[in-house]
């Protein structure tokens, strides 16, 4: 092992939510990664979503499932539908009515396996914009989630959230723009894209991680930090080719998970994977 890796903190087990894409389709535009009028294939898509969640099944991860409701193409994107922190969920409450549907069914998927639910008073998109980073979590606002849901997630799981502008709407979720690489709260780490954010947001991340990867256009417009990570392992897109060279400086394994067709919707590894934490 060389010096590098050394900053690597270790994998742990993680427990996923899943949503298969047999709906899967781009009906409507919501951000600018959707094209209407582009062919999508929702048979590629179940393969390279199945490849996905197999990927954390081979990495000894606990892959759970919620069933696909038909009308909501959208529902791929679990990591959206709520955050779960401690085994208390918070309910996502969506900005767009075409994917408004989707927190109640997650919020019910949870409710009916005996955790902990809190209905969302306030516009979120999940851990699309609530990220967890060590004891910290981190919020995006801009776009989707507003800042009063950041005020809400602080009250009901008891931890400083640290809200962050979006300025791109290509990056228009928190984690289109931010991958948590280590959520320990010894060695917490994060790979960024810094113009997505205000130049208020990048001198918070700046002074937060200041041992950060800095991730290139070509990572970002690859929706390469659209990434989940196990402390040590980082499923990432194919073409995030220099996060990849990144990761592995500082002793991570990168493993390229082609998501390419559910790109047209604007998500990749992360958008499809919901982290239950216990």
């Amino acid at each position: 092992m060389t010096a590098a890796a050394s900053t690597a903190p270790g994998r742990a087990d993680r427990r996923y939510l899943m949503c298969e894409p047999v709906h899967y389709t781009v009906s409507y535009e919501i951000n600018p990664w959707m094209d209407k009028t582009r062919h999508t294939d929702a048979d590629l898509a179940v393969r390279q979503w199945r490849t996905l969640r197999d990927t954390y099944l081979d990495l000894g991860h606990t892959v759970e499932t919620i069933e696909p409701i038909a009308g909501l193409p959208d529902m791929v994107y679990a990591a959206n539908g709520a955050t779960v922190v401690d085994g208390v969920v918070y309910s996502a409450a969506f900005r767009y009515p075409e994917r408004q549907p989707e927190g109640p069914a997650y919020q019910k998927w949870f409710a009916d396996r005996g955790f902990v639910t809190h209905t969302a008073a306030e516009t979120n998109e999940g851990e699309g914009d609530l990220l967890v980073v060590g004891d910290v979590i981190l919020a995006g606002t801009g776009f989707r989630t507003e800042r009063s849901a950041h005020a809400e997630a602080q009250e009901l799981f008891g931890r400083p959230v640290v809200s962050l502008e979006l300025v791109d709407p290509h990056y228009y979720h928190l984690d289109t723009a931010l991958a948590v690489i280590s959520s320990s709260s010894a060695a917490p780490q994060v790979a960024y894209f810094a113009p997505a954010f205000s130049a208020g947001s990048r001198a918070v991340l700046e002074q937060m991680f200041p041992d950060a990867i800095l991730a290139t256009e070509r990572d970002a417009v690859a929706l390469g930090l659209n990434a989940v990570s196990d402390g040590e392992n980082v499923v990432v897109a194919p073409g995030a080719v220099d996060l990849s060279a990144a990761l592995r400086e500082r002793g991570y394994t990168p493993i390229p998970v082609d998501t390419s067709e559910l790109l047209k919707g604007g998500g990749g590894a992360k958008c499809c994977t919901l982290e239950i934490r216990s």
